[in-house]
């Protein structure tokens, strides 16, 4: 029998309030416990508790950019998990399940799949302490055994995640003698014949961290120091993550009434002189529209993560989608600059909301950072941040001792670069700030010649900014027989199609956007225009990006492959879509 080492995708499924999401992180951080990498991905509905739930793992020595919709080992706690997934198990994959619960029909199953009874509930009652949520327990370590993977590395990561959320309960040596209870039902009931084995590697300092909490240690980092928000799934994590650190790093977090306020407050902070932030998902960057116009003209540096779900309104508030690019790019009554980061991965969560702070500062406007639910709360083992050359910069922010000595001083003077001198309130210089146009001083005026000054002044920053813009980054061959364009979250699953499109013969390169806004036209325009074969990828139904590359450039870009129901898009939806472009 031929082994496959450290190549595995795993996923655990049953009911919401079933302990599903905490058995996954335990499975994973055992994972980088052990040394090995990982990308996880979770879904589920919008329910507190039913429906169903599932937290799948992709584990490999190398980096992990993605989740891949095959699994080679299931881990039902119910039949629904089984009915949902089982036509995804691979070949020889296996299913681990507890036949007192769950009735399995002949034929129900293909014949190359191996089925793991094991007990979960007696093992559980039969544990002083046990309850029925340690079913998930118990399942994790009957994986551990199957995949014959050392079983200290899941017990530490059992001790992590009940103490980091139970702190001085015994729920986690309770969990950890559960857990090896299901690893020696399999050593002892089972064959060691499953195709794919996990081993050790030496472990490296690597974080397994989710894009939420890569923002929020991001803003940490760049001395954000107040952040407001409302609850709205799945940027509530963002909020949660401030909370914890509160004391540590000592910043605060207000959970506002509703998202006006939240936004209101943070301009507040802003305006006073201390990095702020807020973030939410579509509904709610919604109300805060006519807000961030007076950001805008008030020329007060804010940063605004916009964590997308599918819409139009509520529409589906746990799931996937990248619907709101064109919405964050034109967000507000009149015009104003504004700069737009997606980053796409944890590490790009990390540090571009770092350079987001500063860019807001620098220029003075706000600075919209657009995620999405699968980059929020999808875990992936990272490198320690590299934070020694990362250097803040409050733009021209006057000191006291500045603002002491200017004379004549003007808030929104007429320069060069568009970008003003900004003075807050407490020092010694006299200027109004208000939502009206304004002259030099902040006086309300509404002269001609003076709103043609003024308009001027502030959208001559994107072109001030464009200088320290980083272009669209490349990946693959500058020359290529395709050429995929996306943006944000699809990073991961392109980068993965890639290599599948190597395999064939089929040489790709792509073209990521991070920042989207302001764009280097020229850049895009020319390389497009280069192209052999140019496909778009995004998740949403009306190719949002390609539009507004059309918009700027005047390209327009034929061939795409789109998804916008609601679910991940996998790297071999992006390889078959690709591959009919190629051989159309």
């Amino acid at each position: 029998m031929a082994l496959d080492i450290n190549r595995l995708s795993w996923l655990i499924g049953g009911e919401a309030g079933y302990g599903i999401m905490t058995a996954g992180e335990k499975f994973a951080r055992a994972m980088v416990q052990g040394g090995l990498n990982i990308h996880t991905h979770v879904e589920y509905p919008s329910l507190i508790r039913g429906g169903h739930n599932s937290f799948g793992v992709r584990v490999e020595e190398d980096e992990v950019t993605c989740p891949i919709l095959m699994y080679n080992l299931i881990v039902a706690l119910n039949k629904d998990t089984i009915n949902r997934h089982k036509d995804f198990l691979t070949a020889g994959g296996g299913i681990v399940y507890d036949a007192s619960e769950i009735k399995l029909q002949e034929g129900e199953i293909r014949s190359d799949i191996k089925l793991y009874d094991v007990p979960l509930m007696k093992l559980v009652n039969e544990t002083k302490g046990g309850i029925r949520v340690m079913r998930n327990s118990v399942a994790v370590g009957a994986s551990m055994a199957i995949l014959d993977y050392d079983f200290t590395c899941l017990a530490e990561a059992i001790r992590g995640v009940n103490n980091r959320r139970l702190k001085g309960s015994k729920i986690a040596e309770i969990n950890v003698h559960i857990a090896k209870k299901g690893y020696d039902y399999i050593k002892k009931n089972f064959q060691n014949d499953f195709e794919i084995k996990l081993e050790k590697r030496p472990r490296t300092k690597k974080m397994l961290i989710r894009g939420n909490e890569a923002i929020a240690l991001g803003a940490i980092k760049a001395g954000c120091k107040f952040m407001s928000a409302y609850p709205m799934t799945p940027a509530s994590s963002i909020m949660g993550y401030f909370v914890r650190k509160e004391k540590e790093a000592k910043v605060v977090m207000k959970q506002a009434d509703d998202e006006i306020t939240a936004i209101n407050m943070a301009l507040g902070a802003s305006f006073a002189g201390v990095r702020s932030m807020t973030a939410t998902s579509g509904g709610g960057l919604a109300l805060m529209t006519e807000t961030t116009s007076l950001v805008g003209i008030s020329e007060v540096p804010l940063v605004i993560v916009n964590v997308q779900r599918p819409g139009p309104a509520t529409g589906l508030p746990t799931r996937q989608g990248q619907g709101d690019l064109k919405f964050v790019l034109n967000i507000g009554h009149g015009e104003f600059p504004r700069i737009l980061i997606a980053p796409g991965d944890a590490e790009e969560c990390f540090y571009e909301t770092f350079n987001a702070f500063n860019l807001a500062d620098k220029y003075q406007l706000p600075v919209f950072i657009v995620s999405d639910k699968h980059l929020a709360a999808s875990y992936k083992s990272v490198k320690e941040f590299d934070t020694k050359n990362l250097k803040i910069d409050r733009g021209w922010l006057l000191s006291d001792e500045e603002a002491n000595q200017w004379v004549d001083y003007k808030r929104f003077m007429n320069t060069d670069s568009g970008v003003s001198p900004r003075a807050i309130p407490g020092q010694k210089t006299l200027f109004r700030s208000s939502s009206d146009e304004h002259n030099e001083y902040g006086n309300i005026c509404e002269n001609p010649d003076n709103r043609l000054i003024q308009d001027g002044k502030r959208f001559r920053k994107l072109d001030t900014a464009l200088s320290e813009i980083p272009l669209p980054k490349l990946y693959g061959p500058q020359n290529a027989d395709v050429t995929i364009v996306g943006w944000g979250s699809t990073k991961g699953a392109i980068l993965e199609a890639m290599k599948y499109l190597k395999e064939d013969g089929i040489k790709a390169n792509f073209l990521h956007f991070v920042y989207i806004y302001p764009m280097h036209v020229d850049y895009v325009k020319r390389f497009l225009k280069n192209a052999k074969k140019v496909v778009n990828v995004e998740e949403n139904v009306t190719a949002q990006l390609a539009g507004i590359i059309r918009e700027f450039t005047g390209f327009k870009i034929k061939h795409k492959v789109l998804k916008h129901n609601g679910r991940t898009l996998y790297p071999s939806e992006i390889y078959d879509g690709i591959k009919k472009v190629y051989n159309d």
